[in-house]
């Protein structure tokens, strides 16, 4: 399955950091950032995740939600979210339902070595839960920068 630009977004609920949960239906009324990654703690995931902490109060001024998502633990997130100041929501999908629901449970290849992961993705989401915008493949530098000019235009 893959979700594409003018889709109506796949519902979602899961557990976060500090053992919250979070859903699509809860962030209602807002445009929300889905932002999927493939690892705390790693190089590319830590500064994608930094990179929309340090826009958040500008995200936050046109009323958007951030949400990281990956199979991480919650322990993982919420170190990981401790050691790098992170103010947004961080779900934990460990048993790839959401993945799977957007399209982002994929297969990948490193060194010739074939294996089920998560792809880095993001969807900007509008308030009426229409999908307005997708990333694939992202390169993280700028990303974040690129997904906020995205919302301002909305």
């Amino acid at each position: 399955m893959s979700v594409e630009v003018g889709d109506k977004a796949p519902a979602f609920s899961m557990p976060t950091d500090g053992g919250g949960e979070i859903s699509l239906k809860g962030l209602k009324g807002q445009n929300v950032i889905l932002y999927f990654y493939p690892k705390d703690s790693t190089p590319g995931c830590t500064t994608e995740a930094c990179d929309f902490r340090d826009l958040l109060p500008d995200f936050s001024r046109i009323d958007a939600a951030i949400v990281g998502v990956s199979k991480d633990s919650i322990k993982r997130h919420d170190n990981f979210k401790a050691k790098h100041e992170l103010t947004f929501a961080l779900g934990s999908d460990a048993d790839s339902d959401v993945c799977e629901r957007y399209g982002v449970w994929v297969e990948k290849s490193m060194y010739g070595r074939k294996f089920m992961g998560i792809e880095r993705v993001t969807f900007l989401i509008d308030k009426k839960g229409v999908v307005r915008n997708v990333w694939r493949k992202v390169k993280v530098k700028g990303h974040a920068a690129e997904v906020l000019e995205a919302v301002k235009a909305l």
